[in-house]
């Protein structure tokens, strides 16, 4: 298939907009077909790709706009693009815009990293056709990118007090049966960890706030689905913590070489006192010794609480509105962008 042919060769490594995930959020999130999938082809190849939908809002604005599609667990709305093609991608998308601008005011992207070539080339297209954009949010997510060891980045990362008080946390926990950490990337079981991964998280606080993925039928359609893609495409890894067998801390990344990309983590409250989100994230650091791997996003807020104790390193994440369409759209483009105080690039 061509589009995991161009999910290889992508100068920015995006699992939100390969095939095993985005198929199935247009399936379970856009029933009424109101996504179009602009795609870009060079030579008879793939060589772009990025959904997009027509809003009849800006956020809590009533601004019309096109804008890349990024659902609420989307958590990377860069475009997937070849290496190499970055400038003709953007290009033909603002080319496109233009001609297809509708009642669309402006065009908006979401949760787009900061420093990368398809950034550079975004730049590099907007100075050349002299083209209004302006970046209207930034955030830092916890990234984890070192040269060290997992032991000796643990050892950078947090002081020696809370390491010692990790490691007897660890140790009580053992007291009190089997503590097993299993380590998957295979396909094998994916249907049953699925469903106890589900079980785990909604008997926990986001299960009463309904936030947990099961507390919507849509939400955890996407998921079961998009780990039974993931893991059959190799991108997956599953990690899980389990005391005499049951889980009492589990997590999903996403393997999109050279980059990973944590996605769901769930754990037992009812042994909350063990820490087990943070024993859990210790594991986690077996990343950094990973074949292909060069660094991985967290997909975490800004400012987390865990994560970012834990993850050293800092990954710039924007939104960035650009102008589309004719003169008069242009200028009504400007005056929104000056009144929302963003940062004109």
């Amino acid at each position: 298939m061509q589009w995991n042919a161009l999910a290889d060769r992508a100068s920015t490594p995006n699992p939100f907009y390969e095939s095993w995930y985005l198929l199935p959020s247009l399936r379970a999130l856009d029933p009424h077909g109101d996504v179009t999938l602009l795609c870009l082809e060079a030579d008879g190849v793939l060589s772009g790709l990025l959904p997009v939908r027509r809003e009849t809002t800006y956020y809590s604005y009533p601004f019309p706009n096109l804008r890349g599609w990024a659902h609420a667990n989307c958590f990377v709305g860069a475009p997937l693009v070849a290496k190499g093609y970055e400038v003709a991608f953007w290009r033909a998308l603002f080319r496109w815009a233009d001609e297809n601008a509708g009642a669309g005011l402006f065009f908006h992207l979401a949760n787009i990293p900061l420093e990368s070539s398809l950034y550079d080339g975004l730049r590099e297209v907007l100075a050349e056709q002299q083209r209004e954009a302006a970046l209207v949010h930034s955030e830092e997510r916890a990234m984890l990118e070192s040269e060290l060891a997992s032991q000796a980045y643990f050892e950078a990362a947090l002081k020696a007090k809370r390491r010692s008080e990790l490691e007897r946390k660890r140790r009580r926990l053992s007291e009190l049966g089997e503590f097993t950490i299993t380590r998957q990337e295979d396909a094998a079981g994916i249907e049953e960890w699925s469903r106890r991964f589900l079980t785990l998280e909604q008997a926990s606080w986001k299960g009463r706030a309904g936030s947990a993925l099961a507390c919507d039928q849509a939400n955890e359609t996407l998921f079961c689905e998009a780990l039974s893609g993931a893991a059959a495409r190799g991108r997956l890894e599953r990690l899980e913590l389990s005391l005499d067998g049951r889980p009492i801390a589990m997590m999903t990344t996403f393997l999109t070489p050279p980059g990973a990309f944590g996605f769901k983590t769930a754990f037992d409250q009812e042994f909350a006192r063990f820490s087990p989100g943070v024993l859990l994230q210790r594991e986690n650091l077996a990343l950094l010794e990973r074949p292909g791997i060069d660094w991985s996003d967290s997909c975490a807020a800004e400012d987390h609480p865990m994560i970012d104790h834990f993850w050293r390193e800092r990954r710039t994440i924007g939104r960035i509105s650009i102008a589309i369409g004719g003169r008069l759209r242009r200028a009504g483009f400007a005056a929104i962008a000056r009144a929302e105080k963003g940062t004109m690039l």
